[in-house]
């Protein structure tokens, strides 16, 4: 009978990981540094033949109001998203989300006249 994995090891952490999320009922990322593996080539399938690490880029909010962190792949630079789950560290999230604030694509002197 095969072993059914109950945990995994964050590839940018380390820390033991339980596949059991909060809300989600799996999970595919880390909780505390929201890094993923890349694992699927369609969603669900875990049949990806990089492996690598994806780093957390972005946050997505879906019409419904539902967060989605994006991921990068470290090798091969496809993109993907993951549903947040309930215990996802909340500071890393807001991090993600706040971002884009800090690094407009324009300068902010040029609303200084206006």
């Amino acid at each position: 009978m095969p072993r059914i994995r109950t945990s995994f090891r964050c590839v940018h952490c380390r820390l033991d990981v339980s596949m059991d999320a909060p809300g989600t009922k799996h999970r595919n990322h880390c909780p505390t540094c929201l890094w993923s593996s890349h694992l699927d080539r369609t969603p669900g399938d875990r049949a990806a033949d990089c492996s690598s690490a994806m780093a957390p880029i972005a946050i997505h909010v879906r019409q419904n109001g539902e967060w989605q962190i994006i991921h990068r792949c470290t090798s091969c630079g496809e993109l993907d998203a993951n549903r947040i789950a309930g215990d996802d560290n909340p500071l890393m999230l807001m991090r993600l989300a706040v971002a884009p604030l800090a690094q407009p694509p324009f300068p902010m002197e040029w609303f200084a006249s206006l």
